[in-house]
C-alpha cells in the first residue's frame, strides 16, 4: 500500500495545500462521522473523530497527502425539538454547541483541515446541486403520504416531534423514528397511542406530499461495489449484502420541518432536505470548502474524482448503510463520477460500565466532562486501546485505571523516564556509543528494526488498537532490555557496557516517540524534542538507530502518571454538580 520513504518534516496541515500538484504520493481525504449537536457529544462519537485524526496524521508521516475533514451535523427534527424545548431558535443552540465542540476537539489535539457545518453556505448549496442532478438523470420522483398532524400547532410531526408505544417491544416513550429501547427503525404513524412531543395531545393523520430517492435502481450496481471492495471490514460487508439482500427501499428525502436545507424540487415550497440523506453529502462539500479556503477551488474534484485519491470513513457500526449504500448510491446517482468510499472502518459497539450511552439517565461521560477528568493524551490512549474493531468493548472506570495505570505509566511512561534520567544521572546527558557485539543486543535492535513494519501492517488493515499494542510492547522490549543489561550496576564496574546498553535504550527510545506521533502526539512531541531538538521526526526513521552517540539529550519530567478509579468517579461528580441545570 505504501512505498517507502526518506525523513522529511512533514508541514503543518494548515499549510500544505501548495502541495497538490502532481507527484508519485497518494491522496487521500479522511472523514469522520459528523457529531450531531444537539448535544456534547459522548465518548463513543469521540472514538471516531479521534481515530480518523490517527490515521490523517499516519499518512501525513509516511508523506502522504491527506485532507481530515467533518463537522457539526445540526439540522432535523431532533435540533427543532430541543431548540423549541429550550426557547431558543435553533441557530443560537446549533451556534453554541458547534463552538464548543470545535473548543474541545482542540483541546483533545484532534486536527481537522476542516472541521464545519452543515449550515454552510458552501455545504447548502452542493446539497441542492446535487439533489438537482439527481433528479434530473431519474433517481427523484415524488408521492403523498399520510402523517401525523398537530391541530394545536398546526404542524406535521416527522421523527421525534412525535413520541408514543413502540409496536414492537412496546416501550413506552418511542420516537418517530426509532425506539430507543429496542433500536427498531420506526414511522411516525407505526407508534401506539402517539403523541405530539410539545403539547401531548394526540395528532390527526393527514396527507402530505414528499419526495423519494429511488434507491432501488442501484441495487446491482451498489451489489457489485460491495462485492468487489476488498477494504471493508467483514461488519460493514456482511451487513450491506444483507441489506441489499432483503431489497433496497426507496429513501425519504424530504420533511414537514423548517430548520434545514430547503429542498430544491419543484413543488417542495416550505419542505427541508431530511437530516441523514444531506448530512452524508458533508464529506464531500467539507472538502470543496476546504479547497476555496486555501484558494484552489477546483482542488476539491482532484480528490473525490482522481482515480488515484481514495476517501475513509471512520464510523460506528449504527451508520454502515449510509456509508455503504446510501452515500455511494448519491454518488453514483448524480452522474458526476465520484470516487467511492475505498474504507469504512466500521466499529462494533462500545458500552459504558455494560450499558448503552444515555444523557438522560447519566449512563457514559461526555467529552466536555472527559477533558477535565484527565489530559487529552491519556483519553487518546484509553480511548484507541479500547477501540472496538472486531468485537463490542465495555469501557469501566476499573479498565481505564489499569490501562492507564500499567501500560501508559509503567510500560511507555516508565522506559522513557528510566532512560533519559539514567542517561542524565550517569552519563551528562550525552547519548553513549554503542556496538551489537552482545546477542542481546542483536536481538533487541532485530525487535526494534522490525517494530515499524508490524505498526504499518496493522496501520494498513485499519486496526489502530493493534497498531498501539505494537508501541507499547516496543516499549516493553526496553524495559525488559534494560532489566537485562543492569546498566546501573554495571555503570560501577564497566562504565563502557552501561553506556552500551544505554545508547540501544536511547534507539527504542526513538522510534516510541516517532511511532507514538500518530497516537500521543504532545507525549510523543516531548520525547522526540527530548531526543533531536525538534518536536516532529518522519516516519522514514522508524527502527533505525538515528540518534547519534553523543547525541546531548535534554532532561525530560515523568509524560504520566497514576490514576485512580474513586478519584475520577469523585471528580466526575463534582463536575456535574456545578453544571447550571
Amino acid at each position: 500500500m505504501f512505498s517507502s520513504q526518506t525523513l522529511i518534516k512533514t508541514p503543518s496541515t494548515r499549510h500544505s495545500c501548495n502541495r497538490w500538484d502532481g507527484g508519485r504520493l497518494g491522496q487521500w481525504v479522511v472523514c469522520a462521522a459528523w457529531p450531531y449537536v444537539n448535544a456534547v457529544p459522548h465518548l463513543g462519537t469521540l472514538t471516531q473523530l479521534l481515530s480518523a485524526d490517527v490515521y490523517a496524521r499516519y499518512l501525513r508521516l509516511r508523506r502522504e497527502r491527506a485532507v481530515l475533514v467533518s463537522g457539526s451535523d445540526e439540522h432535523g427534527a431532533p435540533i427543532e425539538v430541543e431548540a423549541i424545548k429550550q426557547g431558543l431558535p435553533p441557530r443560537q443552540l446549533t451556534n453554541r454547541n458547534h463552538q464548543q465542540i470545535r473548543q474541545l476537539l482542540k483541546a483533545f489535539n484532534i486536527e481537522f483541515d476542516n472541521y464545519t457545518r452543515t449550515e454552510s453556505p458552501v455545504h447548502k448549496n452542493f446539497v441542492q446541486e446535487t439533489y438537482l442532478k439527481i433528479e434530473k438523470n431519474g433517481y427523484v420522483y415524488s408521492k403523498t403520504v399520510i402523517l401525523p398532524y398537530c391541530e394545536n400547532h398546526k404542524r406535521f410531526l416527522p421523527d421525534r416531534f412525535v413520541e408514543g408505544e413502540c409496536p414492537h417491544c412496546h416501550a413506552q416513550g418511542a420516537r418517530g423514528d426509532q425506539c430507543e429501547n429496542c433500536g427498531k427503525i420506526l414511522e411516525p404513524v407505526d407508534l401506539i397511542k402517539p403523541h405530539c412531543v410539545l403539547c401531548n395531545q394526540t395528532p390527526v393523520l393527514k396527507q402530505s406530499k414528499h419526495w423519494f430517492f429511488d434507491l432501488p435502481k442501484l441495487s446491482d450496481t451498489l451489489r457489485t461495489y460491495v462485492q468487489e471492495n476488498p477494504n471493508f471490514p467483514d461488519n460493514a460487508r456482511n451487513f450491506s449484502l444483507g441489506w441489499i439482500k432483503e431489497g433496497l427501499k426507496p429513501r425519504s428525502l424530504t420533511r414537514d420541518i423548517s430548520w434545514g436545507i430547503p429542498a430544491p424540487f419543484a413543488g417542495a415550497e416550505g419542505k427541508t432536505i431530511y437530516v441523514w440523506m444531506e448530512a452524508v453529502l458533508g464529506y464531500v462539500s467539507a472538502t470543496k470548502e476546504w479547497a476555496e479556503k486555501n484558494h484552489r477551488p477546483t482542488l476539491w474534484k482532484k480528490l473525490w474524482k482522481d482515480p488515484r485519491s481514495r476517501n475513509v470513513h471512520f464510523i460506528g457500526k449504527d451508520n454502515i448503510p449510509f456509508h455503504t449504500i446510501v452515500f455511494p448510491g448519491l454518488l453514483k446517482a448524480s452522474g458526476e463520477k465520484y470516487n467511492l468510499p475505498w474504507q469504512v472502518s466500521s466499529t462494533e459497539w462500545i458500552q459504558f460500565e455494560g450499558q448503552k450511552f444515555s444523557k438522560s439517565r447519566k449512563i457514559g461521560v461526555w467529552i466536555d466532562e472527559a477533558i477535565q477528568l484527565a489530559e487529552a493524551d491519556y483519553w487518546r490512549y484509553v480511548l484507541i486501546s479500547f477501540r472496538p474493531e472486531q468485537k463490542d468493548a465495555n469501557f469501566t472506570w476499573g479498565e481505564f485505571e489499569r490501562r492507564v495505570n500499567t501500560e501508559l505509566n509503567d510500560v511507555i511512561g516508565n522506559f522513557v523516564h528510566r532512560t533519559i534520567s539514567f542517561l542524565h544521572t550517569h552519563f551528562n546527558g550525552i547519548v553513549p556509543k554503542f556496538t551489537r557485539t552482545e546477542e542481546t543486543d542483536r536481538d533487541t535492535l532485530v525487535a526494534l528494526a522490525s517494530t515499524p513494519k508490524n505498526i504499518d501492517e496493522k496501520l494498513e488493515r485499519f486496526r489502530l488498537k493493534e497498531a498501539l499494542e505494537q508501541i507499547v510492547g516496543l516499549a516493553r522490549i526496553g524495559n525488559r532490555y534494560l532489566n537485562e543489561r543492569e546498566p546501573w550496576k554495571k555503570y560501577k564496574t564497566d562504565k563502557s557496557a552501561a553506556g552500551n546498553s544505554l545508547g540501544i535504550a536511547v534507539q527504542i527510545l526513538g522510534t516510541v516517540g516517532i511511532t507514538l506521533q500518530p497516537f500521543l502526539p504532545r507525549s510523543a512531541s516531548s520525547i522526540l524534542r527530548t531526543l533531536s531538538q525538534t518536536s516532529l521526526q518522519g516516519w522514514g526513521r522508524a527502527g533505525k538507530c538515528f540518534v547519534r552517540p553523543g547525541t546531548r539529550v535534554k532532561p525530560l519530567r515523568p509524560l504520566f502518571h497514576k490514576v485512580s478509579t474513586s478519584a475520577l468517579k469523585a471528580r466526575l461528580e463534582q463536575i456535574r454538580s456545578s453544571k447550571t441545570v
